[in-house]
């Protein structure tokens, strides 16, 4: 979710869901130890509970990392050993290190000894051409013996190469029933499942095997699926806002935000750009995307674009 889930789709998503877990895009332990930490970690405090995904492979370092998320106040921290892009396989890390399971059992216990909060590892069923169950079991396995108990599990294999990271998600066929086993075999560990989950109903279905669901591109294209999730998942009836409601209330939520960073090159599109599906199925909501991506009105940078786009809507 590189260059998707950044803190203002975050706080657009929470507007969605109250109680949602909330992921940031992987961030490398290089871009914290050697750039803008700040522009790297800082969110708003609603977006709460939110995960910090950690990408890298050198335990002191991720160690040095996990510090500065719980510093900042986010309440896990993942790491990565899922991601199969040719960028990440160069750094050594991502899906990669899910054939390294020592190195890997060695970066979750240093960041486990330098935080407090949970910490957690997402990756995929196997690599390439290994197939067999036994090899994610006794890599899960490796980890449950340091103290790990949190697993996001993608349901495909990783193909590093002669794949694009989107033929990854795409093309390896999905094999929930191995996930369904880890939590077997696994019991005492909170298993997450990841891959080709899209509507409110196949997340209930997923939820009889096992203990949480991920999901990613479909919640943000289609970002009002979620509103329903509170509700069912959560157990909280509390009124959900309209899609109209999250629109007035990003207004504030922008404002601020050019106010405080739009010196330093935030523009109203980096926003609005996390909203363009919420209308997703109303008429008008075609020109709804249009108003928000039109690159003359953006350029004005006034958030009131948002009711001229909203007026489009007919609910």
């Amino acid at each position: 979710m590189l260059d998707w889930t950044d803190r203002h789709c975050r706080y657009f998503h929470r507007l969605i869901s109250r109680h949602t877990w909330l992921y940031t895009e992987m961030v490398t332990t290089a871009a914290l130890i050697h750039g803008d930490v700040a522009r790297h970690l800082d969110f708003s405090e609603e977006e709460h509970p939110v995960a910090l995904q950690l990408g890298g492979s050198d335990p002191q370092e991720l160690a040095t990392c996990a510090r500065l998320g719980e510093k900042w106040g986010y309440d896990e921290i993942n790491l990565n050993c899922g991601c199969p892009s040719e960028r990440v396989q160069k750094g050594a890390f991502g899906a990669c290190l899910m054939k390294e399971s020592s190195l890997v059992a060695q970066c979750v216990k240093a960041m486990q000894d330098a935080v407090s909060i949970d910490v957690s590892v997402k990756h995929r069923i196997g690599v390439d051409d290994i197939h067999t169950y036994g090899f994610v079991r006794d890599f899960m396995g490796e980890l449950v013996d340091i103290g790990c108990r949190i697993f996001i599990v993608h349901a495909r294999n990783a193909i590093l190469k002669g794949l694009s990271p989107k033929e990854n998600r795409d093309v390896p066929p999905l094999h929930y029933e191995i996930v369904h086993q880890l939590k077997e075999d696994f019991p005492d560990c909170e298993i997450l499942i990841n891959g080709g989950i899209e509507t409110p109903e196949q997340v209930a279905e997923q939820l009889k095997h096992v203990d949480g669901v991920m999901i990613g591109r479909a919640a943000y294209h289609h970002p009002y699926r979620m509103a329903s999730f509170d509700a069912r998942f959560y157990d909280d009836n509390t009124s959900v806002k309209t899609p109209a409601e999250i629109v007035e209330a990003m207004i504030p939520y922008i404002d601020r935000q050019l106010s405080l960073y739009g010196d330093k090159g935030l523009r109203l599109q980096g926003i609005t750009r996390h909203m363009l599906g919420l209308m997703t199925g109303l008429p008008g909501a075609r020109r709804f995307r249009q108003i928000l991506s039109d690159a003359t009105k953006l350029a004005a940078n006034d958030p009131a674009l948002l009711l001229e786009a909203l007026q489009a809507v007919h609910f």
